[in-house]
Protein backbone atom coordinates (compact mmCIF):
# COMPACT_ATOMS: atom_id res chain seq x y z
CA UNK A 1 0.00 0.00 0.00
CA UNK A 2 0.79 3.50 -0.82
CA UNK A 3 2.40 6.11 1.91
CA UNK A 4 1.25 9.14 -0.99
CA UNK A 5 -0.83 8.63 -3.80
CA UNK A 6 0.92 8.27 -7.11
CA UNK A 7 0.08 7.29 -11.20
CA UNK A 8 2.48 5.50 -13.24
CA UNK A 9 3.64 9.21 -14.71
CA UNK A 10 4.21 9.63 -10.42
CA UNK A 11 6.79 6.71 -10.47
CA UNK A 12 8.42 7.52 -13.80
CA UNK A 13 9.13 10.99 -12.55
CA UNK A 14 10.47 9.43 -9.14
CA UNK A 15 12.35 6.70 -10.96
CA UNK A 16 14.14 9.86 -12.95
CA UNK A 17 14.56 12.10 -10.36
CA UNK A 18 15.97 9.12 -8.34
CA UNK A 19 18.36 7.55 -11.14
CA UNK A 20 19.57 11.58 -11.83
CA UNK A 21 20.33 13.04 -8.41
CA UNK A 22 22.07 9.88 -7.44
CA UNK A 23 22.78 6.54 -9.64
CA UNK A 24 26.49 6.54 -8.51
CA UNK A 25 25.36 6.16 -5.48
CA UNK A 26 24.23 3.01 -6.31
CA UNK A 27 20.51 1.19 -6.01
CA UNK A 28 20.59 2.49 -1.89
CA UNK A 29 21.72 5.45 -2.56
CA UNK A 30 18.66 5.91 -5.54
CA UNK A 31 16.91 4.51 -2.65
CA UNK A 32 17.59 7.36 -0.08
CA UNK A 33 17.58 10.48 -2.38
CA UNK A 34 13.29 8.43 -3.21
CA UNK A 35 12.92 8.36 0.97
CA UNK A 36 13.83 12.09 0.77
CA UNK A 37 11.45 13.25 -1.82
CA UNK A 38 8.74 10.95 -0.46
CA UNK A 39 9.01 12.60 2.63
CA UNK A 40 8.78 15.88 1.29
CA UNK A 41 5.11 14.85 0.07
CA UNK A 42 4.51 13.54 3.34
CA UNK A 43 6.07 16.54 5.59
CA UNK A 44 3.29 19.59 5.48
CA UNK A 45 6.07 21.34 7.18
CA UNK A 46 8.77 24.11 7.06
CA UNK A 47 9.63 24.10 3.30
CA UNK A 48 6.83 22.15 2.50
CA UNK A 49 3.40 23.35 3.19
CA UNK A 50 2.26 23.13 -0.03
CA UNK A 51 3.82 20.10 -1.29
CA UNK A 52 0.76 17.21 -1.43
CA UNK A 53 2.16 15.49 -4.78
CA UNK A 54 4.71 13.81 -6.24
CA UNK A 55 5.21 15.91 -9.81
CA UNK A 56 4.74 18.93 -6.84
CA UNK A 57 7.96 17.74 -4.96
CA UNK A 58 10.26 17.02 -8.15
CA UNK A 59 9.60 20.88 -9.33
CA UNK A 60 9.39 22.71 -6.33
CA UNK A 61 10.68 25.80 -6.84
CA UNK A 62 12.36 27.49 -4.94
CA UNK A 63 14.08 24.83 -3.19
CA UNK A 64 13.47 21.71 -5.60
CA UNK A 65 16.04 19.36 -6.75
CA UNK A 66 18.91 20.60 -9.04
CA UNK A 67 18.53 17.70 -11.22
CA UNK A 68 15.54 18.58 -12.99
CA UNK A 69 17.45 21.20 -14.88
CA UNK A 70 19.80 19.18 -16.47
CA UNK A 71 19.64 16.88 -19.13
CA UNK A 72 20.17 13.54 -17.44
CA UNK A 73 17.02 14.16 -15.16
CA UNK A 74 14.88 14.24 -18.98
CA UNK A 75 15.62 10.29 -19.96
CA UNK A 76 13.15 7.84 -20.02
CA UNK A 77 12.43 6.25 -17.04
CA UNK A 78 14.22 2.64 -16.78
CA UNK A 79 12.25 -0.29 -15.18
CA UNK A 80 14.61 -1.24 -12.64
CA UNK A 81 14.48 2.47 -11.44
CA UNK A 82 10.43 2.50 -11.30
CA UNK A 83 11.09 -0.83 -9.17
CA UNK A 84 13.02 1.36 -6.56
CA UNK A 85 10.45 4.28 -6.77
CA UNK A 86 8.12 1.81 -6.36
CA UNK A 87 9.84 0.58 -3.26
CA UNK A 88 9.57 4.18 -1.66
CA UNK A 89 6.18 4.89 -2.75
CA UNK A 90 4.81 1.96 -0.56
CA UNK A 91 7.02 2.99 2.42
CA UNK A 92 10.29 1.54 2.92
CA UNK A 93 12.75 3.92 3.97
CA UNK A 94 16.72 3.58 4.71
CA UNK A 95 18.80 4.94 7.38
CA UNK A 96 20.20 7.93 6.84
CA UNK A 97 17.44 9.01 5.12
CA UNK A 98 14.47 7.71 7.10
CA UNK A 99 13.64 10.78 8.02
CA UNK A 100 15.45 13.38 5.87
CA UNK A 101 13.63 16.08 4.31
CA UNK A 102 17.16 17.39 2.53
CA UNK A 103 20.66 16.02 0.82
CA UNK A 104 23.77 17.33 -0.92
CA UNK A 105 26.91 16.10 -2.24
CA UNK A 106 29.54 18.28 -0.39
CA UNK A 107 33.31 18.53 -1.31
CA UNK A 108 34.68 17.13 1.80
CA UNK A 109 32.83 16.36 5.35
CA UNK A 110 29.76 16.75 5.89
CA UNK A 111 28.74 19.31 8.25
CA UNK A 112 26.85 18.65 11.50
CA UNK A 113 23.93 21.49 10.59
CA UNK A 114 22.83 22.80 6.97
CA UNK A 115 20.58 25.96 7.08
CA UNK A 116 19.83 25.16 10.37
CA UNK A 117 18.34 21.11 9.65
CA UNK A 118 20.52 18.09 11.30
CA UNK A 119 22.48 15.50 9.74
CA UNK A 120 21.62 12.14 9.91
CA UNK A 121 23.84 10.45 8.21
CA UNK A 122 26.08 9.81 4.83
CA UNK A 123 25.66 7.58 2.58
CA UNK A 124 28.61 7.74 -0.14
CA UNK A 125 28.64 11.11 -1.44
CA UNK A 126 25.57 12.67 -0.11
CA UNK A 127 24.70 13.62 3.25
CA UNK A 128 21.61 13.75 4.65
CA UNK A 129 19.32 16.30 6.81
CA UNK A 130 16.31 15.91 8.67
CA UNK A 131 13.85 18.12 10.89
CA UNK A 132 13.63 17.59 14.71
CA UNK A 133 10.61 15.66 15.04
CA UNK A 134 8.68 18.56 16.41
CA UNK A 135 9.24 20.30 13.35
CA UNK A 136 7.86 17.85 11.54
CA UNK A 137 5.67 15.29 13.31
CA UNK A 138 4.48 13.84 9.85
CA UNK A 139 7.83 12.77 8.67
Amino acid sequence: MAVVQNTSKDVDLLARLMRAEAEGDGRLGMLMVGNTGINRVRADCLDFKNIRSINNMVFQSPGGFEATQKGYFHQRAREADRELARRVIKGERFHPATRSLWFFRPEGSCPSQWFGQWNSGRYKSHCFFAPLASECPNV
